[in-house]
């Protein structure tokens, strides 16, 4: 994630800690020392929805193999004994799981700091409740575009409405909850009233996702933005950060999936307030761009470990056979070493890039999905000039 908030307006928020913390610089483990990395849960393939951009590929039955109560709460043990920071619950959509409840009160009584990534149809008031009460950091509710467009886009009819009413009954309990929007023709089109959606509702935090092109996303990568679209839409999420501080609307605001975006904020910066842009280029070098297989891990319904939720193809091992410390520590694995020292095995724009030390060769599974693992990713909207070619 690229905190708009903190690289433009040096506002500071819980995930920066994660994010820009100085004393991390050179871990291959985690963002700061002794900690594991981000998990994101993918706790089940079941979702009510059919989103057309689904990496999961979900489908509207559980799988039978998912990891049953017991095995779940023995691998969130394994997570608090790896001291991983946060443990997020994905799916399909984690609230169809029917023990999701369960789990939570257990993470809360073992300690594990909690996140939901949701489409949010089912949050009514009762689960709302339920979810603050179990101390649930943070739920993000995925919208793609307003009510036409978000539900063409997730395949069924009504789904705006359900969703924008999930976050209304978050809100009214106190549960802090934000926006997920996946950037492509149709939401692009429609940034200007998103905006005007999250300032209407008072949306505290928005996540501005890149497509990535896994799963059902493959088979939509012509839906996905051109590098001009691209940068116009950059240069528009820049506007609406600095016109929301101006007046004094508190909205988190943060891209995701494309390192690129903060290459190109530090070029803006550059022109228009060369100080910043120093203390800009400082924390960016400390984050180090993506990582994928180092700070951020994913495991799937059946327990298997990858590097991120994108790239399925390549998996590390199962949290049933091996504890997740054990997998994700493994000096075996080929793969997960060459990854963490990536640099020498990246080809093409990426391998001659200026701004490898600040972007870590940008998305992989973007890469695999169009040519090999180790090849540029074609979301890459910088020029030849702009990456010192």
């Amino acid at each position: 994630m690229i905190s708009f908030s903190k690289l433009l307006l040096n506002q500071s928020y819980y995930g920066d800690s994660l994010r820009y913390n100085a004393k991390a610089h050179g871990q291959t483990h985690g963002t700061v020392a002794g900690k594991g990395p981000i998990v994101v849960w993918n706790c089940t393939k079941a979702c009510n929805l059919k989103c057309r951009h689904c990496y999961a590929e979900a489908i509207n039955t559980p799988t039978p193999n998912e990891l049953n109560t017991d095995e779940a709460k023995k691998f969130m043990d394994d997570l608090v004994t790896y001291n991983v920071p946060v443990l997020l619950f994905s799916g399909g959509e984690p609230l169809f799981r029917k023990d999701i409840f369960e789990l939570m009160a257990y993470g809360k009584e073992i300690g594990l700091r909690m996140v939901i990534s949701t489409n949010g149809t089912l949050i009514d008031e009762a689960k709302a409740k339920k979810i603050k009460e179990l101390g649930i950091s943070y739920v993000g509710i995925s919208l793609d575009g307003l009510k036409e467009a978000n539900d063409l886009f997730r395949g069924i009819e009504g789904a705006y409405e359900k969703a924008l009413q999930g976050f209304k009954n978050c809100r009214k309990v106190g549960q802090k909850t934000g926006l997920r929007l996946t950037l492509g023709k149709t939401t692009y089109k429609e940034l200007p009233k998103i905006f005007e959606l999250i300032e209407k509702e008072k949306i505290p935090r928005v996540c501005f996702y890149h497509l990535v092109y896994s799963g059902r996303g493959s088979q939509i990568q012509n839906e996905d933005l051109t590098h001009e679209e691209t940068r116009a839409s950059v240069d528009y999420i820049i506007e609406k950060t600095l016109d929301f501080h101006k007046r004094g609307i508190e909205t988190e605001i943060l891209t995701v999936d494309n390192h690129c975006d903060s290459i190109y904020l530090y070029n803006y910066l550059k022109e228009h307030d060369a100080a910043k842009a120093k203390a800009v280029l400082e924390l960016l070098t400390v984050n180090g761009g993506n990582r994928s297989g180092i700070a951020i891990s994913s495991v799937d319904w059946e327990g298997n470990v990858f590097i991120d939720q994108f790239t399925r193809d390549i998996n590390l091992g199962n949290v049933r056979n091996q504890s997740f410390g054990e997998i994700w520590d493994s000096k075996e694995n080929e793969f997960l070493q060459k990854l963490r020292n990536r640099k020498e095995y990246l080809t093409g724009r990426c391998a001659k890039c200026q701004w490898l030390d600040q972007c870590n060769g940008n998305f992989r599974a973007r890469a695999l999905s169009t040519s090999d693992f180790w090849a540029p990713d074609p979301a890459c909207y910088l020029t030849d000039d702009e990456i010192g070619l």
